[in-house]
Parts: C-alpha cells; structure tokens; sequence
C-alpha cells in the first residue's frame, strides 16, 4: 500500500511527541519492535511498559516521551503494520499493471497480501488484541486504511475499463476488498494446507467475479 499522508491516516497512536528527528524515528521503531516481540512472546496483558524499555534498550522515561501507555505502543504497532500493507498495494500498481490479463493481476494482487501475514506472522495476534483493547470508535479509524485501498483499487478499475463509472468501479472494489481481507484472514487459522486451499480458492472468486466487469 506510497504512505498515507498525515493528513489521511488514522490519528490512532496518540504519541505524546511525534519523532521528528532522524534518531527519534530509529528510537520509536525500536521501540515498537520489542513491544512486538514482547507481545508475542509473553502476551500482551503480562507485558509491562518497563519491560519494553529494557528490550528496546532505552530508558522508561524515554519510552514514555513518545507513549503514555501500553495500549499506545498497540495501536502505533497497528499502524505500523497497516502502512507496510498499504505501501506494498500501492508498489503493486504500477503504470504497467493495467495491462497485466486480469488472471495475472488478481493472482498478484492477492499473493502481495497473503504475503505480507507471511511476513508479519505476529500481525493477526496484534490486531486481535488491539480489537479486545480499543473502542468502536476506534476501530472505525482503523478502517480509514482499507477505504483508502478500496479508492485507489477503484481508480485502477476504472483506469482498465472507463465505460464504468467510478460509482460502480467503487463499489466493485468494496466488494473485492471486503471478500479478499475476510477470506485471508479465515485461511491464517488453519494450517498451511488449509491455508493455500483457501488463498487459491480466493483467487478463483476473485477472478471469477472481476471477469463480469473488466474483462
């Protein structure tokens, strides 16, 4: 999914100070992935603020300058794995995507999201908590990032075949976003076999359902 700007994304990390320099920045990460390896370790609940500090080899005080609570580094956690995801669709649309066949682009399109849990295995269990922790209101926020991949999917759409208007690509990528989150996410509770089964059979719906419209 380049990054969202400031002004789009989700104010859910609510730092106490935003990192502006360089070692900040590196700071902040750092943080966060002891916090990361910490919640997957041990849980989040047995995670304590100090513990994180002591891993990520800075002082608490330091920690807190940029996080009031646990919950905070949670949430920038989320973030975080929210923005990898975004940039990595958006790497994939590429000017040169519109002329892929479609079976080419829905296999890709899918392979750069099953992918990404591949890479991230922890993000499933920080989501979970982050949905046991925050509230409503909150998770509404969260869902800023997936409207943000369902307007730029509609822009592609619409890119590959004009005659359909940007109403209608809008609510064709609803659909398709909708479906290929819910299905990933379902194939990440079985094991590997359940897991390429459901993958493969996400892109068949996919295809399937893409070809009604763009082919």
């Amino acid at each position: 999914m380049s990054l969202p700007d400031s002004s789009s994304s989700p104010k859910l990390n609510k730092m106490r100070r935003q990192p502006k320099q360089a070692r900040s920045q590196e700071r902040v990460q750092h943080i966060l992935d002891a916090a990361e390896q910490l919640f997957l370790e041990v849980g989040y609940e047995s995670t304590t603020t100090r513990a994180i500090a002591a891993r990520a080899k800075v002082s608490v005080g330091s920690l807190y300058q940029f996080f009031p609570d646990k919950k905070a580094i949670l949430k920038a956690l989320a973030i975080r794995y929210m923005q990898t995801q975004y940039q990595r669709f958006l790497d994939l649309h590429t000017p040169d995507t519109v002329t892929l066949t479609l079976r080419s682009y829905v296999d890709r399109m899918i392979d750069v999201f099953d992918q990404f849990y591949t890479d991230y295995p922890g993000s499933r269990a920080i989501f979970e908590q982050l949905l046991d922790t925050i509230t409503w209101s909150a998770i509404e926020k969260i869902d800023d990032f997936e409207y943000q991949v369902i307007n730029e999917l509609a822009r592609f759409f619409h890119a590959r075949k004009p005659s359909l208007s940007i109403t209608k690509c809008e609510r064709i990528a609803m659909v398709i976003t909708k479906t290929i989150t819910e299905l990933l996410w379902i194939s990440l509770s079985g094991d590997q076999e359940f897991r390429q089964e459901l993958v493969a059979e996400t892109k068949l719906l996919t295809l399937s359902y893409l070809q009604q419209y763009l082919d």
